[in-house]
């Protein structure tokens, strides 16, 4: 007999969810990497204090966003295929977030250094426009086949009930 989970259209809608729920998280967490980002640009990493400031902003930036976006992942958007333990989960978590982050960095890259783009606005579209976009598809699809794999928290719920 199938089971519920079996129904047509089940797998497409999951997806549909889970874009979703990952849409919103990242929304939150764009709107928390923008803030700090833009701060920090602005202030004491800003181009004028120190010459690879925006960098090193994009990286303070998403670094505070990746954290708070695995909480939201982890708890909301793939809350169903999250491992028992968090350990391992939360490393690849991190490298596939940080090969996201990669993406963005080296956009803004482009722009501010070999465009010469160097406004503020310059380097947050680059940034947290372009960046953010194309690293989003980039970390969504990571997640889905490595960090979340539902495969893996069934194996994970079988070890721990044994």
């Amino acid at each position: 007999m199938p089971s519920p989970n079996d129904r047509p259209g089940r797998p497409a809608r999951l997806l549909l969810v889970q874009l979703g729920r990952f849409a919103v998280v990242g929304g939150l967490g764009f709107v928390l990497d923008t803030a700090v980002f833009d701060l920090l640009r602005l202030t004491v990493l800003s181009p004028e204090r120190l010459q690879d400031g925006p960098l090193l902003a994009k990286v303070a930036s998403t670094t505070v966003a990746i954290a708070a976006n695995w909480l939201g992942n982890r708890s909301w958007t793939f809350a169903g295929s999250r491992r028992a333990r968090a350990g391992g989960e939360a490393v690849e978590f991190l490298l596939a977030s940080l090969i996201g982050m990669a993406v963005g960095l080296l956009c803004l890259w482009i722009s501010h250094y070999g465009l010469r783009l160097t406004t503020t606005l310059d380097d947050t579209i680059s940034a947290n426009g372009i960046g953010l976009v194309l690293g989003s598809a980039v970390r969504f699809w990571l997640y889905r086949v490595w960090v979340y794999r539902p495969d893996r928290a069934a194996r994970s719920e079988v070890a721990t009930a044994e």
